[in-house]
């Protein structure tokens, strides 16, 4: 049950620019609000140990708050930008207060990463961190100056295909950094 609710709040956010795309005209944002809220809160009570989990949740369901009561459709391209900032905190908090975040992924496969490792996994990060908020800025840009198609596109598209590229190049990077150890 856990896995189906991450993996309907990770459709939610990759199919979310499209329905927003669509729903702006045909569907209430309180409907919106609704869904997003349900998963959320489904996710907050099937995972409450994973890290962040529970702030994460409760901002997520502050915003859903906030839209149903508002019912303002332009406060639907917001959501990309909380979802950034979420991220950002997420990684920003575990570089303050550690281990950071992929050196914990990292161990998941290796507990005894060796100092250089962790090393990386720490500029890793922070690499991550600063994806988080340049793209949150791009699509506060974009909420402001730019037409509906201009948003959709970038949040549906361009930044899914921007993080792809960072986790190749990553991936490749890690594959270097192993050889010369």
């Amino acid at each position: 049950m856990r896995r189906l609710f991450a993996l309907l709040v990770l459709l939610a956010g990759l199919l979310y620019p499209f329905a927003v795309y669509y729903g702006m005209e045909h569907l209430s944002p309180r409907l919106f609000a609704l869904l997003l809220g349900s998963l959320w809160l489904a996710r907050a009570l099937t995972q409450p140990s994973k890290p962040g989990s529970r702030w994460m949740a409760g901002s997520a369901l502050a915003f859903c708050l906030l839209l149903g009561l508002a019912d303002t459709p332009e406060l639907l391209r917001w959501y990309p930008v909380l979802l950034n900032a979420l991220l950002l905190a997420l990684f920003g908090l575990s570089l303050k207060f550690g281990p950071p975040l992929i050196e914990r992924l990292a161990r998941l496969s290796e507990p005894d990463l060796p100092e250089r490792a962790v090393r990386y996994t720490r500029s890793v990060t922070q690499v991550w961190a600063g994806f988080f908020l340049l793209n949150g800025l791009v699509v506060v840009a974009l909420n402001l100056w730019a037409p509906l198609s201009w948003w959709t596109l970038y949040t549906g598209l361009i930044a899914y295909g921007l993080m792809g590229l960072l986790f190749a190049g990553e991936w490749l990077v890690r594959q270097r950094v192993r050889r010369d150890a």
